[in-house]
């Protein structure tokens, strides 16, 4: 299996101008908002426009949406729609990881889950829980230095002191 497996797209259709509706391989139908990714990227400003927006369609193999002659890929629209539903992205993991040096085992390791899974939440393999995220946002708080669990969460001050 790839180090890298990502749901794969299996239909788009645009709702309004600037929303899709994605249906995924995993049975997920999610609906995403792409303006600010629009306006935010000069290359895509033709699509912009209603009328160009509405032509979108799977690109070939389900990689992405396609419109004349711009793409966003499969990987970052599932991402973007399930943040947006309020849920946990692989990207939010990987950059988890990557903010604070952590390998897949050293992840495993202050998580408490074995490295499969720490690689299964990075690929998007598998759904992360709001308790392993909640897991990670702990651990940057609490930092700690040994295999010993923290008694309690720091105070503010504390945490601003420690993170200055």
């Amino acid at each position: 299996m790839s180090d890298f497996f990502h749901p794969k797209l299996l239909a788009v259709d645009a709702l309004a101008p600037y929303r899709l509706r994605t249906t995924w391989s995993t049975g997920e139908v999610l609906d995403v908002d792409v303006e600010a990714v629009l306006r935010g990227i000069p290359a895509l400003a033709n699509l912009l426009d209603p009328q160009v927006f509405a032509i979108a369609h799977l690109s070939e193999w389900g990689h992405g949406i396609e419109w004349f002659d711009a793409e966003l890929g499969a990987d970052n629209v599932y991402a973007w729609a399930k943040e947006q539903a309020g849920e946990v992205s692989h990207q939010m993991f990987d950059a988890w990881m990557h903010r604070n040096g952590l390998s897949l085992n050293t992840a495993a390791d202050a998580l408490g889950i074995s490295r499969r899974m720490v690689s299964y939440y990075r690929t998007a393999h598998k759904a992360i829980p709001r308790a392993i995220w909640l897991a990670c946002l702990g651990w940057v708080a609490t930092r700690p230095k040994s295999k010993a669990l923290p008694h309690a969460l720091p105070t503010a001050r504390e945490y601003a002191l420690a993170h200055a």
